[in-house]
């Protein structure tokens, strides 16, 4: 009996998880996806393409999705039951909550390790391995993205003109350059001919210059010609990369072992990176944030409603924006060494952990939960604010 109600159970939550899945995982695409289309449109790129950057992006929306399916598959599969007075007839054979509760623990337990499979490795290696497509992206936009006989302005503060290019080889002939990107002195650069050359390493594209004069202009009086057999130009790729980059490793491409191994060495030269330490706290506070909502899930689910899934989307959106709108705002403040990371990133945790654990004690109790939130502000309110006794000294 124990076993095939077990099953039951489990198979009620499987559903609802897979739908929210994919349901919260879309919405969170979305605004990605808008800009996935528009490197088709402006760049041509081939769908193959666009799927691998997708699939890239995937570990990072999945780390926080499976915690929110979980908390609505729990509130909906719950809400189900109750609503069919099912739980009435559990209860009623004499079990008690916590006897159908361990299917709940068992898929809490899984949800935890996938999330933190996703958060200590996958999707580190992801964001790598996305930061690489990047950039191989904006290197193509910077050799074959340039067009002979026309004034290519792609890079902030250059222009760029060649009479032919020759993608094959990154060859430019007959080169005229407009540098704008220092208001104080302008230069105008001729050469007779210049390579693309690409460090995907440092991840920086140059153009490397030969045979050419530099005409400068600016603040000072007279203006003057230089003449060189080697230039270089660094063009700026950082608008097509989504930001600056840095030569110091970023903590959300690495591993667990390999953050720990640069918060070691950090901490043996001097002072740990405040963002580093965040990122530490956050692979760990992610995947518990399961076991959080799994507190939080069980009582709230086995309140009656009519509405079960409309009502168990509303309380997830609910529990979910007000979880993660705390845990972002501490990861800021941890990430700017305002307060402590593990306070920072623990606290939505510690929070919604201590609400959880005493709604599933008063559920067990089989309390609603209106009145337990009635007993439980009667006790603050007693404790904090006494009644006066008939003689004038509170109780």
């Amino acid at each position: 009996m124990g076993k095939i109600l077990h099953r039951y159970v489990f198979r009620e939550v499987l559903t609802p998880f897979l739908l929210g899945i994919g349901i919260f995982t879309f919405v969170l695409l979305i605004t990605r996806l808008l800009k996935l289309i528009e490197l088709v449109v402006s760049r041509g790129l081939p769908a193959m393409q666009i799927l691998r950057l997708i699939a890239y992006l995937m570990p990072a929306f999945l780390e926080i999705t499976v915690p929110m399916a979980m908390l609505l598959a729990i509130l909906i599969a719950f809400g189900r039951l109750s609503s069919d007075s099912e739980l009435i007839a559990m209860r009623s054979s004499g079990l008690s909550l916590y006897q159908i509760v361990p299917p709940i623990a068992l898929f809490v337990g899984l949800t935890t390790m996938a999330t933190g499979a996703l958060a200590m490795y996958v999707r580190p290696q992801a964001n790598a391995h996305l930061k690489q497509a990047l950039w191989d992206i904006a290197r193509t936009r910077a050799t074959a993205g340039l067009k002979p006989q026309v004034f290519n302005n792609e890079f902030p503060g250059l222009v760029i003109y060649a009479e032919q290019i020759d993608s094959r080889t990154d060859r430019l002939v007959h080169v005229l350059i407009s540098d704008e990107r220092d208001p104080e002195q302008r230069n105008t650069v001729f050469a007779r001919q210049g390579y693309m050359i690409s460090d995907s390493d440092t991840q920086t594209v140059t153009l490397r210059l030969y045979d050419g004069t530099i005409h400068s202009s600016g603040d000072a009086a007279s203006d003057y010609q230089t003449d060189f057999e080697t230039y270089d130009v660094n063009l700026d790729l950082r608008e097509n990369l989504g930001g600056s980059r840095t030569k110091d490793p970023d903590p959300k491409e690495l591993t667990l072992p390999a953050l720990l191994d640069l918060l070691r060495r950090q901490r043996d030269a001097g002072p740990v990176s405040s963002v580093a330490l965040a990122e530490l706290h956050r692979r760990f506070a992610i995947p518990f944030a399961c076991v959080v909502f799994g507190l939080v899930g069980v009582p709230l689910g086995i309140a009656p409603a009519r509405a079960v899934r409309s009502r168990g989307f509303a309380i997830s959106l609910a529990v979910i924006f007000a979880y993660y709108i705390l845990l972002s705002a501490g990861q800021g403040l941890a990430e700017q060494g305002t307060v402590p990371a593990w306070f920072g990133l623990w606290a939505p945790n510690l929070i919604f952990g201590a609400l959880g654990a005493l709604l599933l004690r008063e559920a067990g109790r089989e309390r609603t939960l209106a009145r337990s939130v009635g007993d439980l502000f009667a006790r603050l309110r007693a404790a904090w604010w006494p009644r006066p006794r008939p003689g004038g000294a509170p109780q």
